[in-house]
Formats: structure tokens, C-alpha cells, sequence
């Protein structure tokens, strides 16, 4: 895959943008500082979180990731959309 900080760029900028995780649940999210904040949810998944789980892309599925990333769903659902790519 590309350069991680060129993701996370992207991930920044589709802030608010309708993802759905893998099982079809719609969700936006908002990032404050270096974390994202989901919609369905309150709590924070920090930019590290999204680092290990992107060193380790492709992954088929967030289980794949469920003990290692915080809000695995949300994680796999944003790293894996097209919109994320470089």
C-alpha cells in the first residue's frame, strides 16, 4: 500500500462522510486531533490504531484486527473503503 500519512490525510478529510462497516451499518465520524470519533459510539480510536491495522492491509475481515485496534469494525470499514487508497 501507499504511505500512511497520505491516508490518514484522507481520512481526516472524509470526515462526515456515510461509511458502512462490513456487516452494512451506516456510520460518520469526526476527527478530533489525531483521533476519530464514530457516530454509533463516543469513543475515540486514536491514529495509532489505524496504523497497525493499515501495516497489516489488506485484511479480509476486522476480525482480523478485533485485539489489536480499538473500534475494529470502524477501523477496517474506513481503511478498507475505496476513498482511502493511495
Amino acid at each position: 500500500m501507499g504511505n500512511f500519512n497520505a491516508v490518514w490525510a484522507r481520512i481526516e478529510a472524509s470526515a462526515g462522510q456515510e461509511f458502512h462497516t462490513k456487516t452494512g451499518l451506516p456510520f460518520v465520524y469526526r476527527v478530533e486531533g489525531t483521533s476519530v470519533i464514530p457516530d454509533r459510539t463516543e469513543y475515540t480510536i486514536h491514529k495509532s490504531q489505524f496504523r497497525k491495522a493499515y501495516d497489516l492491509m489488506p485484511l479480509a475481515e476486522s476480525s482480523e484486527i478485533n485485539s489489536m485496534a480499538r473500534g475494529p469494525a470502524y477501523v477496517y470499514a474506513i481503511l478498507a473503503d475505496r476513498r482511502r487508497r493511495v
